[in-house]
């Protein structure tokens, strides 16, 4: 275990250099590294280039690696510790912009805000997803350095600038690079926090699944003055189908859905419970006053473990 004594001298080196720590924050956030435009391809190039530079400049030796889309950004730190081994994981490429209209201040030029409720927040596009998070590990790891002269345990970083696209060259590079990246633990810096000022360690998140359902009707496009309320609508039939997936209480009435749904633990209900909370003020948050899902189960229940 690391003595608390450095622990604290790490903290206050992040404190110290945090004007200079926001100033790189602040130039990573101007690059348009949308990646889902080729438009941009050269900005996300230019994106993987600085990030590979800054880890330079962090001591942490990185390479720009290409792919059949965006790059990738491998980079490896030398300790002299000894522990797991550690994989960080991020993405430099951010969503689109439009419609600019909505946009109260240029997306790509960041600045910093204070809200409403006294918090102050960088705007732009990317600083939460996942510029911002991205770089609060660079620059701990930064700070690190420059207190105790190397990390304390074995780090590799690697970053994809195809997240928001779908990551389609993730796969076939983990595959190519699989001994390189395989370590202990993986850190994944793209979620999210447990409000605007309490950071959140996110063990566990749900998947999605996707189906694609077709309805045919008649065997061509119908006039609705014509055949409207005789000809059998595939609207109105989708609509039915979708309205019946839920009872009124919330749960899936698919026939054996939940039969390989897991109960979450007795205690780890109790502590989500004892976090107080508030499912009304998070829906207000977001215009809603109604909530959704199973109404027997608790709101985190619902949000976390339940389908």
């Amino acid at each position: 275990m690391l003595p608390v004594s450095t622990l604290d001298q790490v903290l206050s080196a992040i404190d110290a250099g945090l004007d200079s720590s926001l100033d790189r924050l602040m130039a990573f956030l101007r690059l348009q590294s949308i990646s889902t435009d080729p438009a941009y391809k050269a900005q996300c190039r230019a994106a993987a280039e600085w990030l590979a530079a800054d880890l330079a400049d962090a001591g942490i030796a990185a390479e720009v690696r290409p792919t059949t889309g965006h790059p990738m950004v491998v980079g490896h730190a030398v300790t002299a510790g000894a522990g797991p081994s550690v994989l960080f994981y991020g993405h430099y490429d951010v969503q689109p912009v439009d419609p600019l209209e909505l946009w109260h201040a240029p997306p790509f030029e960041p600045r910093i805000e204070t809200g409403a409720d006294g918090v102050k927040r960088i705007r732009a596009r990317g600083a939460s997803d996942d510029k911002g998070q991205l770089m609060t590990f660079v620059e701990a790891c930064r700070a690190w350095k420059a207190v105790t002269g190397s990390l304390p345990l074995p780090i590799t970083v690697f970053f994809e600038g195809e997240e928001e696209s779908g990551s389609p060259s993730l796969n076939p590079f983990l595959e190519a690079n699989r001994e390189e990246l395989s370590k202990d633990l993986a850190l994944i810096c793209d979620t999210g926090m447990w409000d605007a000022k309490t950071p959140a360690i996110t063990t566990s998140l749900r998947g999605m699944v996707y189906e694609q359902v077709t309805i045919t009707a008649a065997n061509r496009d119908l006039h609705s003055g014509i055949y409207g309320g005789s000809a059998r609508n595939p609207i109105h039939v989708l609509t039915r189908i979708l309205a019946d997936l839920r009872d009124d209480d919330g749960r899936i009435t698919v026939p054996g859905f939940y039969d390989g749904v897991a109960e979450a633990p007795t205690q780890l209900k109790a502590q989500w419970q004892s976090m107080g909370f508030d499912e009304a003020e998070s829906l207000r948050q977001i215009g809603l006053s109604v909530p959704a899902g199973e109404r027997d189960r608790a709101p985190l229940e619902r949000l976390w473990a339940r389908p």
